[in-house]
């Protein structure tokens, strides 16, 4: 059995923004209006945002330093140990999901995950023209419920979900082919379209994969470690 596992590396991050822009665009992820952003109330599976650099010389001749923060896809998540109802379940390969029909939207996740990375949904979605006419519609049905970019409703928690629906499709394409799925078929949206090549996934259980053999480097290290979280995103820092 596999375990998905992404690596991030900070020193070709570009900080472009293209990766938020396909997690958005692939999961149907509702664009907030400008209130609600003030209210902190918008959506960002995958979220793009600097850091603080200090001594890095003064406007406008400075140093600025990103950081992308995704679902960490924990191996031991908090967010499950919280949820009252089992919405929140980690499946065979250690993806962390969300089950929106059992969902009751008490926002104990939330508050639960150290990495902030879950995002209720404080109204109905929807999308203005020309964006209501470029809805992903995959819509993959696995373990009883609904699946992947499907429209989630009101007064559910949603979050990155390592486009899990498109590794459905690459199971479903091997088989109608007849033949044994492969790993590298398997690719989430925001690895697909890093135009810094700075993403990478896969398979993190097999020894000769790229995100295993980077996950070994002396760059490399996971977000809040100390929380004994181990999360399966990993990143490479910078130098």
């Amino acid at each position: 059995m596999s375990k998905w596992s992404m690596v991030i590396d900070l020193d070709k991050c570009v900080a472009c923004q293209a990766c938020s822009i396909a997690c958005r665009f692939e999961n149907n992820t509702p664009v907030a209006a400008p209130d609600q952003s003030e209210m902190g109330r918008a959506i960002r599976w995958n979220d793009v945002f600097p850091l603080p650099v200090e001594g890095e010389g003064e406007y406008p001749n400075t140093k600025e330093r990103y950081i992308t923060r995704p679902c960490m896809h924990c191996e031991n998540p908090p967010c499950i140990k919280v949820c009252p109802v089992g919405a929140t379940y980690q499946d065979e390969e250690g993806i962390v999901r969300q089950n929106y029909a059992r969902c009751i939207g008490c926002r104990l996740c939330t508050v639960g995950c150290p990495y902030t990375v879950r995002y209720f949904n404080w109204s109905a979605p929807e999308w203005v023209s020309p964006l209501s006419e470029h809805l992903n519609p995959d819509r993959v049905e696995g373990s009883g419920v609904l699946e992947g970019p499907s429209i989630r409703p009101r007064g559910v928690v949603e979050k990155c979900t390592y486009c899990i629906h498109r590794l459905k499709k690459a199971h479903e394409q091997a088989d109608a082919e007849g033949r044994e799925f492969r790993a590298d078929e398997y690719v989430p949206a925001c690895v697909q379209t890093c135009t810094g090549k700075a993403r990478f996934f896969g398979d993190l259980d097999d020894p000769t994969s790229t995100v295993a053999q980077l996950s070994q480097k002396r760059r490399a290290f996971r977000l809040l470690e100390e929380a004994g979280t181990n999360p399966k995103t990993i990143y490479l820092q910078e130098g």
